[in-house]
C-alpha cells in the first residue's frame, strides 16, 4: 500500500510542477507579447526608441489591471484614439493574437 501512494505522490507532484512551469511560461508569452504590442504602438504613435522602450513597460503593466486580455486592448485603443491612429479593433486583436502566437513559439520553444 505505501509504494501505491508513493507513486500516486509522485505523479501528484510532477503533475503540479508540470502546471507551474506551463503557467510561467504562459506569464512570460503574454509579457513578451506585450514588449512586442509596444513597440508595435510605439511606432504608430510616432515615439522615439527610447519613448518605445518606456512605452512597452507601460503596456506590460496595462497587463496586470485584470486577467485576460481586455486591459491590454484598452490601452493601446485608448492611446491610438488619444492621437488620432485611424486603425480598428479587429486589426488590434489580430496584432494582438499574432503577435501572442509568436510569443508562444518563442517561449516554448526555449526548451
Amino acid at each position: 500500500m505505501e509504494t501505491i501512494m508513493s507513486s500516486f505522490d509522485e505523479r501528484k507532484n510532477a503533475s503540479e510542477t508540470r502546471f507551474v512551469m506551463d503557467a510561467a511560461k504562459e506569464f512570460k508569452a503574454e509579457a513578451r507579447r506585450n514588449k512586442a504590442l509596444g513597440h508595435w504602438a510605439a511606432e504608430l504613435l510616432g515615439k522615439t526608441e527610447d519613448e518605445a522602450k518606456s512605452y512597452a513597460i507601460e503596456v506590460i503593466a496595462a497587463d496586470m489591471e485584470e486577467a485576460g486580455d481586455e486591459d491590454v486592448f484598452r490601452k493601446l485603443r485608448g492611446d491610438l484614439d488619444a492621437a488620432g491612429v485611424d486603425i480598428s479593433d479587429q486589426a488590434i486583436r489580430d496584432r494582438m493574437a499574432e503577435a501572442l502566437k509568436t510569443a508562444r513559439e518563442e517561449v516554448y520553444g526555449e526548451d
